[in-house]
């Protein structure tokens, strides 16, 4: 890769915290006032040949426009719409999942139409981690359920929770895929998390990402029960906020985008898994910069 490319982060926010790890930093407005031609002139002045969507409230937008922004001569690492609108409905998930056989955990708008003894609730659409009710009884589910939007309804299963990170090529083939579990979650995010090997679920997933026709990395989220069985939660169709451990052991998905984006062959530059396991830890720490004269 050109060692002169740069890193430019953007978001609405002026203060997030990102905005001090990349090269250069663009305050946006929101995507619901950005118009697509406002956007690819940004891009253009700025040499942007590469979008990276981080969030499941631009995806839809990236993805409405990734072919428009081909044309101009930027690469979105994002799938096509439906497949996209599939990820962020959890309940169209379940039905789709259930419709190609695949395990995907019951989920339904109304309690009363699944036989459990406790439940989780959560918002139908977007991160599931928002104001999600856990271990719930039907009495307690459906109080929770009145302080949600668009709430859904699953069953609560104990087990252990996995995200399986993978990257699909734009030939719809699974590059590569890493399991890992969440040791230790805090605000929907893996605080801890350790990879794992399990050709099963890897291979089950992969099945998953090649029905759906998802492109780029993505990252499945699944409960394996005591008794070993898979229950399929969600999927979030962009790189996630632990995802970076797969990229250690072997998973390199921006350089395959880069890579694809640019005509290249993957089948040049393989998979190739770390032999031993790792484990991250995400945890908070000091960053120091010198202050320049102007400067805020």
């Amino acid at each position: 890769m050109n060692s002169s490319m740069a890193l430019i982060g953007a978001d609405i926010n002026p203060s997030c915290i990102g905005r001090y790890f990349v090269h250069e930093f663009w305050e946006m407005p929101s995507l619901e006032d950005v118009k697509i031609e406002e956007f690819i002139l940004f891009c253009k002045k700025k040499n942007i040949g590469f979008l990276i969507p981080t969030r499941d409230g631009e995806l839809l937008y990236f993805s409405f426009y990734r072919r428009l922004l081909k044309e101009h001569g930027i690469s979105v690492m994002v799938s096509e719409p439906e497949a996209v609108q599939t990820c962020l409905d959890k309940l169209r998930f379940y039905k789709v999942l259930t419709e190609n056989g695949f395990p995907a955990i019951p989920t339904s708008l109304s309690v009363q139409e699944l036989e459990f003894d406790h439940y989780v609730v959560k918002e139908r659409y977007g991160s599931g981690a928002r104001s999600i009710g856990i271990n719930l009884s039907s009495e307690e589910a459906v109080l929770h359920a009145k302080r949600l939007e668009e709430p859904i309804f699953q069953p609560f299963i104990q087990g252990m929770e996995i995200s399986v990170d993978l990257y699909i090529t734009r030939t719809g083939d699974v590059k590569g895929v890493v399991a890992r579990t969440r040791d230790n979650v805090v605000n929907g995010e893996s605080q801890v998390t350790t990879t794992i090997k399990n050709e099963k679920l890897e291979r089950m997933c992969g099945d998953v990402a090649k029905c759906l026709k998802l492109y780029g990395h993505i990252v499945m989220q699944v409960i394996m029960d005591n008794q070993g069985d898979f229950h399929i939660i969600e999927c979030n169709s962009r790189f996630g906020g632990a995802s970076t451990l797969s990229i250690e052991v072997g998973l390199d998905s921006f350089y395959w985008f880069f890579l694809e984006s640019q005509g290249k062959n993957l089948d040049d530059y393989p998979f190739v898994r770390s032999e031993t396991e790792k484990r991250q830890i995400r945890y908070p720490t000091d960053l120091i910069i010198d202050i320049r004269e102007g400067e805020g």
